[in-house]
C-alpha cells in the first residue's frame, strides 16, 4: 500500500501548533461528511499518544525506547496508527483534498518515524535474542522441557533454576519477534514499507555476513587457491567443513524463520529480505568447494576431503532446497549444485590418476622377505577409505572404468555388482584390486627363489583381503570374492611351502627300523644339514599376518615333526649305547618345533638362540 502524497514543507510541530486540537478545528456543518467527522473522532484520539512520541518536541521521546518503556502503550500506539491509516484511506475516498487529510499525513509521519527508531533499535540491541542459533532453536519446537534433558544429573533445584533461565530466554526471544512483527505489519500497511525494509536489511545483512567470517570462510581467487599450499589448504576445507553445518543448520535457516516471521504479512516482502541479506554469504560459502575442485593442485590425498565437502552438501541438500526456496534465492541453491557438479568431476578425474598410477608403476626390486609391498599398503588404505563415503555412488553411477571389460569374470563375477549396494563402485574397486594383483604377480617374478615368490603372492593377498574384510569393500565385493581369495592365499601358501619344505620332509627315512646304525647316523647328518640350510635361509622371511604365519607354521610341523619324532625314537636305544652316535643327532623333535618356531619374523637373529637351546636340549637328552 503507498504512502500519501502530501508533504508541507513546515514541520510537524509548527503544523500541529497551527491546529491545537481536533476539537477545535470547526468545519461549516453543510460540508461535514461522515468520512470527515471519522477523522475528527480519530485524530482527537489518535494525536495526543502520537504526539507524546514525537522525538521532536519532547527531549524524553528523544532518548527513550517506546517498547522498553512501556510495550502495552506501544501496542496501543501501533493500533491508534492503524485506525489513522483507515480513517485516511476512507476520507480520501471522498474528498482527496481534505486540510484533514493533510493533518493525518503529518501525524502519520511521526508515527512512522517514531516505529523506525523503535524498529532499529530492537533489532540493534536484542542481537543476542535475535542471533540465528537461538532462532532456529526456538522455532524447532525445543521445549523447555527437551533443553533441561543437559541438566539431567542435577538437582532437582538446578533444574527448576535452569528452566526458569531458558523459559526467560525463550520469553524475550518471542517477545522482541512480536514486538519487530507488529511494527514491520503496521509500517508495511501504511506504505512505509521501504524503510521497514532498508533497516532490517542493514542490519540483519551485517550479521549474516559477520557470521560467515567468523566460520572462517572467505571469497578466494581461483589464482590464489591454485598456488596454496597443501597444508593451508586443507586447513581452510576444515574450517568449511565446519562452517557450513553451522550456517545450513543455524545462520541461514534462523534467518529464514525470523524474516518468514517478521514479514509474514507480505511474501514478496520476505523474499526479497531474505535474499539481500543471505545471498552475498551463501554464495561465498556454496562457491567454495567449486573453487577448490576446479584449482586446487593434485594430490592422492585431494580426493578425501573432495568428497567430505561433496558428501557436506549432499547430506543438507534438503535443507538447502528448503531455506532457499524463493524463486529470488534459485542462484544459491545452482551454486550449490555446481559445486557438486565439479566436486563429482573432481573425484573422477582423481580416481582415473590413481587408475594411471598404478598402470605405471614400476616394481623392479624385490620386497626383502618376501612381504607386504608398499603399493599393497597404499592402494588398500586409498581403497577402503573410499568406501567411506556413500556418496561416491552416485559420482560413479554412469562413470564405469575404462578398462572394466579387461577384468576376468574369474577375479570379479560382474552378475554380483547389479546386486551390490553401489553397483558402479564395486565395478571400480574391484578393477584397482585386479589391477594391483597383476603387478604384483609381475613384481613376484624378481624374487630368484621360485619358494619366496609364492610367498610373496600370499602375504599381500592376505593383506589385501585383511583390508577388506575390515572395511565396506567387504559388502561391495562381495562373500564370495572373499572366499576365492582365501582360495588362493592357501594355494600360494601351499606351493611355497612345497617348495621349500617339502625336501627336507623327503630326507627322513620312512624305513627306520630296517637301518644299520651308519645309516641311520648318516641321516641324522643329512637331516641336520638340510634343516639348517633351509631354517637359515627361512629367518630371513617375513609373514606380517599372524593367522598366516600360524596356519604355514602348523603345516610345515604337522608334515615334519610326526616323521622325523618316528625317526627320532626308533633311534634313541643306539643314542644311548653310542655317544658318537648321539653326537650326530642335532635336534631332538621339540628342538625341531622349537626351530620352526622362531620362523617368518624376518630376522636372523634368532638363530644364535636356536643353536644354544638346541645344544642344551641335546645335552640333556644324551644324559
Amino acid at each position: 500500500m503507498k504512502k500519501f502524497g502530501f508533504s508541507p514543507k513546515r514541520s510537524s510541530s509548527s503544523f500541529i501548533a497551527h491546529y491545537p486540537s481536533p476539537s477545535r478545528f470547526i468545519l461549516p456543518a453543510p460540508s461535514r461528511s461522515l468520512s470527515d467527522s471519522v477523522m475528527v473522532q480519530t485524530l482527537e484520539v489518535v494525536e495526543p499518544l502520537i504526539v507524546k512520541w514525537d522525538p521532536e518536541t519532547s527531549t524524553y521521546a528523544k532518548v527513550t525506547s517506546l517498547f522498553y518503556d512501556n510495550r502495552q502503550e506501544a501496542f496501543e500506539f501501533i493500533n491508534l496508527v492503524n485506525k489513522l491509516h483507515k480513517a485516511m484511506h476512507s476520507l480520501a475516498a471522498d474528498n482527496s483534498n481534505s486540510e484533514l487529510l493533510i493533518r493525518a499525513q503529518h501525524l502519520m509521519q511521526i508515527a512512522m518515524k517514531r516505529l523506525e527508531k523503535e524498529f532499529y533499535q530492537i533489532l540493534s540491541l536484542n542481537r543476542a535474542h535475535l542471533d540465528p542459533e537461538s532462532v532456529s532453536t526456538r522455532s524447532s519446537r525445543t521445549s523447555t522441557r527437551s533443553s533441561l534433558s543437559d541438566f539431567a544429573d542435577e538437582s532437582d533445584d538446578d533444574i527448576r533454576v535452569a528452566g526458569e533461565l531458558i523459559g526467560e530466554v525463550e520469553d524475550a526471544a518471542e517477545g522482541v519477534m512480536k514486538d519487530l512483527k507488529a511494527i514491520a505489519e503496521c509500517m508495511i500497511s501504511s506504505g512505509y514499507g521501504k524503510e521497514c525494509v532498508k533497516i532490517y536489511k542493514v542490519i540483519r545483512k551485517s550479521i549474516v555476513d559477520e557470521g560467515i567470517y567468523k566460520l572462517g570462510v572467505e571469497k578466494l581467487k581461483s589464482a590464489h587457491v591454485h598456488k596454496m599450499d597443501a597444508e593451508v589448504l586443507d586447513l581452510k576445507i576444515k574450517a568449511w567443513l565446519n562452517a557450513v553445518k553451522v550456517a545450513v543448520k543455524t545462520l541461514f535457516n534462523g534467518e529464514r524463520i525470523l524474516c518468514d516471521h517478521v514479514f509474514a504479512s507480505s511474501d514478496s516482502i520476505r523474499e526479497a529480505c531474505y535474499t539481500e541479506i543471505t545471498k552475498e554469504g551463501a554464495s561465498i560459502l556454496f562457491g567454495f568447494p567449486e573453487n577448490v575442485a576446479k584449482n586446487s593442485k593434485k594430490s592422492s590425498e585431494r580426493i578425501f576431503r573432495t568428497l567430505d565437502m561433496y558428501t557436506a552438501i549432499a547430506d543438507r541438500w534438503p535443507h538447502i532446497v528448503s531455506i532457499f526456496s524463493f524463486p529470488s534465492t534459485s542462484s544459491i541453491v545452482n551454486q550449490a549444485v555446481n559445486s557438486l557438479i565439479k566436486l563429482g568431476e573432481s573425484v573422477r578425474s582423481d580416481l582415473t590418476d590413481f587408475e594411471t598410477m598404478l598402470n605405471k608403476e614400476s616394481l623392479k626390486t624385490a620386497v626383502a622377505g618376501a612381504g607386504v609391498h608398499k603399493l599393497t599398503v597404499d592402494t588398500m588404505g586409498y581403497l577402503s577409505l573410499l568406501t567411506d563415503y556413500g556418496v561416491l555412488a552416485d559420482i560413479l553411477l554412469d562413470s564405469p572404468p575404462s578398462e572394466k571389460s579387461l577384468m576376468p569374470e574369474t577375479f570379479f563375477d560382474k552378475s554380483f555388482s547389479e546386486d551390490s549396494p553401489s553397483p558402479a563402485v564395486s565395478v571400480w574397486l574391484a578393477w584397482f584390486i585386479f589391477v594391483l594383483v597383476c603387478k604384483l604377480d609381475g613384481k613376484s617374478k624378481h624374487y630368484k627363489d621360485v619358494s619366496h615368490a609364492y610367498l610373496f603372492l600370499a602375504n599381500n593377498l592376505q593383506h589385501i583381503l585383511s583390508k577388506v574384510r575390515s572395511s565396506n569393500l567387504r559388502y561391495l565385493l562381495g562373500d564370495d570374492w572373499i572366499i576365492k581369495r582365501e582360495s588362493e592365499v592357501k594355494k600360494f601358501a601351499a606351493n611355497y611351502e612345497r617348495l621349500t619344505w617339502s625336501h627336507v620332509i623327503d630326507t627322513i627315512p620312512k624305513n627306520a627300523a630296517s637301518m644299520t646304525r651308519e645309516e641311520a647316523r648318516d641321516s641324522f647328518k643329512r637331516i641336520n644339514m638340510i634343516f639348517d640350510d633351509t631354517h637359515r635361509k627361512q629367518l630371513a622371511v617375513v609373514v606380517p599376518d599372524g593367522k598366516l604365519r600360524d596356519e604355514i607354521k602348523v603345516s610345515v610341523a604337522r608334515k615334519l615333526l610326526p616323521a622325523y619324532r618316528e625317526f627320532y625314537n626308533a633311534q634313541r636305544v643306539e643314542m644311548t649305547k653310542d655317544k658318537k652316535f648321539a653326537g650326530a643327532v642335532k635336534y631332538a623333535p621339540e628342538d625341531m618345533g622349537n626351530a620352526l618356531s622362531d620362523l617368518f619374523f624376518g630376522s636372523g637373529s634368532t638363530s644364535t638362540s636356536v643353536s644354544s637351546s638346541v645344544s642344551s636340549s641335546r645335552k640333556s637328552h644324551s644324559g
